[in-house]
């Protein structure tokens, strides 16, 4: 069965947070995801708010700026959100945006060696061990946590485009992150790339899971508002990327992207959604019971 999910994307001011989250809980939504933009909201504090503000719905932060964190920083606060709230919050790190990390004096010659060694180190901890590493950018003398959550908390997640980052999320983390960008065919070449990660890793067999974006648009002036955001991306002449329509037309959307090899389709609104609310409950309400 594929999992669901809907974003609450930071162009909304962080106040605006705490309602969307009480409607996605009630309307049953499986997962909200966040994102940790510069410099707009902080991916661990809007994490625990909306736990804190919810009962059952999953919280997804996807995702986290390696360049920005240090390792062990990262893995207390993942660690504290698993103990505080078993089972309901999911993690995913990646690269962050270039030229973000160069506006604050972050970014870093080798990403994907950062990505690798901020990954190996923080599943490691999270699992309990105690860690002693000296790598191109991560190091760490005889460290532990006091609180590591049970069973790892589920494992990190790895946000990736390219090739080398998509092998290195099958040898390394516990899952992928796509983005909007991303149409079937894209799914399928990330699932490759991943399963020969996993393989040269000798990782052996079991589910990756992938979670994908889905750029989704509903209402009267649907069509108009996808458009013109495909075009602010670049993307204006990509037609199989994202969807403009009713709950039907963003279903087949949604089993379009399963098909291919996505675990979890989460939509993406638009940046100018004019009801952010509306549009949650329109994921669980309308389109959920439609999505095998």
């Amino acid at each position: 069965m594929t999992t669901l999910g809907a974003v609450f994307r930071p162009q909304l001011a962080p106040e605006r947070l705490r309602s969307v989250c009480e409607v996605a809980d009630s309307a049953g939504l499986e997962e909200l995801w966040l994102w940790e933009d510069c410099f707009r909201e902080g991916g661990m504090s809007t994490a625990a708010a909306a736990l804190a503000w919810t009962e059952r719905v999953r919280i997804g932060v996807g995702l986290l700026p390696v360049p920005l964190r240090n390792v062990a920083i990262t893995a207390m606060e993942v660690a504290s959100l698993h103990r505080m709230f078993p089972g309901r919050a999911i993690v995913g790190v990646g690269h962050g945006v270039q030229d973000w990390m160069g506006q604050v004096g972050a970014r870093v010659e080798s990403p994907v060696t950062l990505l690798r060694e901020h990954l190996v180190a923080l599943r490691a901890l999270l699992g309990g061990e105690r860690v002693t590493t000296i790598g191109r950018y991560v190091r760490l003398d005889d460290v532990a946590l006091d609180w590591p959550p049970e069973g790892g908390g589920g494992g990190v997640l790895a946000g990736a485009t390219g090739p080398r980052s998509l092998r290195l999320t099958g040898e390394a983390a516990d899952g992928t992150i796509l983005t909007a960008s991303t149409n079937p065919e894209g799914v399928r070449k990330a699932r490759q790339l991943i399963e020969e990660g996993r393989e040269a890793a000798g990782r052996g067999a079991g589910r990756h899971p992938v979670v994908v974006y889905l750029l989704t648009a509903t209402g009267a002036d649907a069509a108009d508002r996808l458009r013109a955001e495909l075009a602010d991306e670049g993307l204006e002449a990509a037609s199989d990327l994202g969807v403009a329509g009713d709950a039907g037309a963003v279903a087949k959307a949604v089993e379009r992207l399963a098909e291919a090899g996505a675990d979890t389709v989460v939509l993406q609104p638009t940046g100018d959604e004019p009801d952010p609310e509306g549009f949650v409950r329109f994921a669980a309400e309308e389109v959920r019971p439609l999505v095998p």
